[in-house]
């Protein structure tokens, strides 16, 4: 039996070194549109409608990597027998390429979301691939479609890598095969705005009801199980006049995510102290956010405030607002960016918080640094041209 079980691991080491070994942007297909979509005008970008003209898909099968192609976009045929369409063997991530002033295209720290994306294949059972062929590859797609990038520092190009698994058979059981592929389109802002009005304040409904995510399960990952069951609860908090919700947990009511949003608190502490803070990710409930993570990468920079990864409870959040301690509330994430926070519904009561009163000073500042490195007018490493 051990003997056994030391050859069927010596198999799976072994294919996953020959499918890591396949995956080669070298070996790219393009195959170009003949007939280029229209592009929408900028005041007509609605949120994740439009695409652009080309797409990337990989596929694996017989523990290899097939040549990647460069495709016009278009329709999937799917087999009904799919185990992503039964059991939920997927995952997906969300990027962003951004127009300069000088006409460069940029991404935004894109390790980040493919290491992410790679721990939640991993954790699927999804079949390896190589991170820096992967950022080749979407490197030469969005060259293709550079035009697609819109000029503007409202708007950008959203980008959406999705992982499924392709397995035509009705059985729980890891995936031989699978499709990784990458669609694009331009965007405007993710929450609808009035006017020229980018930086829009949300309210929350907090309800201890409702549970995103639990210890030992699987919140800290980008798998498209953890969005289908909050569609309902979006509804609810919809009907009560909300436009997200303050996922909590546990007895004391730990506050952990803002919709898909990470979410921040910058107050007075009791000590007195100014703080920024944000859940930990050890817990597992946390999704790792890319921008979570260059908020708390840029505060620390700056070095003029505490800057903190602690569970905040609902009970210790309610007395600092109480003592008028709370400064500003807000949330993060590529789709928003960031979200400034003015209220929120707890057990019937609105909430005031006063961060558009206290004028939204640190999130109007980390959304035009982030802005400012993500379109090329700050420079930094961690915005990353197509062309390098």
């Amino acid at each position: 039996m051990l003997a056994r079980r030391g050859i069927t691991s010596c198999t799976r080491l072994l294919n996953a070194s020959r499918s890591l070994s396949t995956f080669q942007s070298k070996d790219v297909i393009v195959t170009k549109a003949g007939h280029p979509k229209i592009k929408p005008k900028l005041d007509e970008l609605v949120f994740g409608k439009y695409f652009s003209d080309h797409m990337l898909v990989c596929d694996y099968k017989d523990s290899e990597w097939d040549h990647p192609r460069i495709l016009p976009f278009q329709n999937f045929s799917v087999s009904p027998a799919w185990t992503s369409l039964h059991y939920g063997i997927q995952c997906f991530e969300g990027m962003k390429a951004y127009k300069t002033s000088d006409g460069d295209v940029r991404l935004f720290r894109p390790d980040l979301n493919i290491q992410r994306m790679q721990r939640t294949a991993n954790m699927l059972t999804l079949p390896e691939f190589d991170g820096d062929q992967f950022l080749a590859l979407l490197k030469n797609l969005l060259k293709l479609d550079a035009s697609w990038v819109p000029d503007s520092n409202a708007a950008s190009l959203y980008i959406r890598p999705t992982y499924v698994s392709t397995d035509p058979i009705i059985g729980v059981r890891p995936p031989s095969e699978a499709r990784l592929f990458v669609i694009t389109g331009p965007v405007g802002p993710y929450y609808e705005q009035k006017g020229t009005d980018l930086f829009k304040a949300v309210k929350l409904m907090a309800d201890p009801a409702y549970v995103r995510a639990w210890e030992g399960g699987i919140g800290a990952f980008k798998a498209g199980g953890n969005y289908a069951p909050t569609l309902k609860v979006q509804q609810i908090a919809a009907s009560r006049g909300c436009q997200q919700v303050l996922w909590l947990y546990g007895d004391d009511l730990q506050m952990t995510e803002a919709g898909t949003m990470n979410f921040f608190v910058y107050w007075t502490n009791e000590q007195g102290e100014r703080e920024l803070i944000t859940a930990p990710l050890d817990s597992g409930l946390i999704l790792p956010g890319v921008t979570r993570q260059s908020v708390l990468d840029l505060t620390r920079e700056w070095g003029e405030f505490k800057v903190t990864e602690r569970m905040v409870t609902m009970p210790e959040f309610l007395r600092a607002i109480e003592s008028d301690r709370v400064i500003e509330v807000f949330g993060c994430g590529t789709a928003c960016m960031i979200a400034p926070i003015d209220s929120m519904l707890f057990e019937n009561k609105d909430i005031a918080i006063p961060t558009m009163t206290s004028g939204a000073v640190l999130s109007q500042r980390l959304f035009t640094t982030l802005s400012d490195i993500q379109v090329g007018k700050t420079e930094h490493p961690w915005s990353v041209s197509i062309y390098s």
